[in-house]
C-alpha cells in the first residue's frame, strides 16, 4: 500500500509546501553568512519563499509577492546572488504554468534592481549577466517542462481513445455476432421446432377426431414443442437486444480509472428504471463521458440523475475547454443521444457554458418507458 496522498491536488500542495520550505531554508542560510543582515531582511526572505506555497494556486500572486519581497531585500541589504532563489522558484512555476510573460517582467524587475545595486558597473553588469543566464534558464526550463506536459497528457488521451476504440470494435463485432447466432437459430432450429409442433398437433387434432385415445407420448412431444418455441423466442430476443453493460455508476468509475475527474450525485429518490428509459440513460451519461475525455481535456466533470414523481434529469457538465463563442459541430454522438431523448418523448439542451466548459441536460418522462 502507498503512503503517498491519492488526491492529486493533495500532492500538489504538499510539493508545493516542500518546494517553499526547501528554497526558504537556502535563502535564510545564504542570508545569515551576509553580515549586514537586519531583521527585516529575513522577514522578506520569509515572505518571498512563504507565498511559494500558493504558487499553483494564485501563480501571479505569488510571482508578484515573491518579486517585491526580494527585490526590496536586493536593495536593502545588497546580498549575494542566492538571495534570487524565491525569485527563480517563482519564476519558474510561473512559466511552467504559462505565465512567461509574467515570468519575464519579474526577471527583468529583479535584474533592473540588480544592476542599481551594484558598486561598480562592472560589477553590477556582472553580477546581472550571471542572475540573467539563471532566469533564462528558469522561464526556459518552464516552458520546457509545460510542453512535455502537454505532450504526456495527448498521449495518454489518445492511448484512452484507443482503448475506447478497441472496446467498441470489440462491442460491435460481440453485436454482429449476437446477430447471425440469432439469424441461424431462426432459420433452422426454429423451422424444424415448428415443424414438430405442426405435425404433433395435427396427429392429436385427428386422433380426437376419430374418438380415439391421443398417446401420452404424443401429447409429451406437443407440450414440449411449445414449451420450446416458447424458450427460444426468449432467447433470440435476448440476442437482438443490445442492452447495456453497466450502470451510470460504473461508468462513472470507469471515467476515474481512466483519469477523468468525475463527481456522482444522485437527487431525489432513485428507482428502478423501465428497461427502455434505463437503456438512454445509460447511453446518454456515456456519450457524455466519452465526449469529455476526448474534448474537455484536463477538466473536472460533474454529474447528476435527479429524480422526481414524473421526471428523470440526467445533467453531465465539466469546466474544460468548450468556448460559447465557437460552439462545436454536432457529431454521431451528440445526434445520437438526441434522437435517443426525442423518441421517449423528452427534451436535450447540450452546448458550451457562458463560463466555459460543456453542459448536457436531458429531461426523459418516467412514464415514457411503459409506453414504448
Amino acid at each position: 500500500m502507498s503512503g503517498y496522498p491519492a488526491d492529486p491536488a493533495i500532492r500538489r500542495r504538499l510539493a508545493d509546501t516542500a518546494l517553499a520550505v526547501v528554497v526558504g531554508a537556502l535563502a535564510l542560510t545564504a542570508a545569515a553568512f551576509d553580515a549586514d543582515t537586519a531583521t527585516v531582511d529575513y522577514a522578506l526572505v520569509a515572505v518571498s519563499s512563504a507565498v511559494l506555497a500558493f504558487c499553483r494556486a494564485a501563480p501571479r500572486v505569488v510571482l508578484a509577492a515573491a518579486t517585491a519581497s526580494g527585490t526590496a531585500y536586493l536593495l536593502h541589504a545588497h546580498p549575494g546572488a542566492l538571495a534570487a532563489l524565491p525569485v527563480l522558484a517563482a519564476v519558474l512555476t510561473a512559466a511552467q504554468l504559462g505565465r512567461r510573460g509574467w515570468a519575464a517582467v519579474a526577471s527583468g524587475v529583479y535584474l533592473t534592481a540588480c544592476i542599481a545595486t551594484g558598486s561598480t558597473t562592472q560589477e553590477a553588469l556582472g553580477k546581472a549577466g550571471l542572475l540573467a543566464g539563471w532566469f533564462l534558464c528558469m522561464v526556459v526550463g518552464g516552458l520546457a517542462d509545460r510542453n512535455w506536459q502537454a505532450y504526456l497528457r495527448q498521449t495518454e488521451q489518445r492511448a484512452l481513445e484507443a482503448e475506447r476504440t478497441r472496446e467498441e470494435a470489440a462491442l460491435r463485432r460481440a453485436g454482429e455476432e449476437r446477430l447471425r447466432i440469432a439469424r441461424e437459430l431462426h432459420d433452422s432450429l426454429t423451422h424444424s421446432i415448428s415443424i414438430v409442433k405442426l405435425q404433433a398437433g395435427v396427429a392429436v387434432h385427428l386422433a380426437r377426431k376419430r374418438g380415439e385415445e391421443v398417446p401420452p407420448a404424443l401429447l409429451a412431444i406437443q407440450e414440449a414443442s411449445g414449451e420450446a418455441m416458447r424458450e427460444l423466442r426468449s432467447t433470440l430476443e435476448i440476442l437482438r437486444t443490445d442492452e447495456p453493460t453497466g450502470t451510470p455508476a460504473l461508468l462513472v468509475e470507469r471515467a476515474r480509472a481512466a483519469g477523468l475527474a468525475v463527481d456522482l450525485t444522485v437527487a431525489g429518490e432513485e428507482r428502478p428504471l423501465p428497461a427502455t428509459l434505463d437503456r438512454a440513460t445509460y447511453r446518454i451519461v456515456q456519450e457524455s463521458l466519452t465526449n469529455a475525455a476526448r474534448h474537455a481535456g484536463p477538466a473536472k466533470v460533474r454529474v447528476e440523475l435527479a429524480y422526481s414523481d414524473d421526471d428523470l434529469t440526467i445533467h453531465v457538465e465539466d469546466d474544460g475547454t468548450a468556448d460559447p463563442d465557437r460552439p462545436p459541430e454536432p457529431g454521431h454522438g451528440l445526434t445520437g443521444m438526441r434522437e435517443r431523448v426525442t423518441a421517449l418523448g423528452g427534451t436535450l439542451a447540450a452546448g458550451p457554458r457562458a463560463e466555459g466548459g460543456f453542459s448536457v441536460r436531458a429531461e426523459l418522462p418516467l412514464r415514457a418507458g411503459d409506453s414504448v
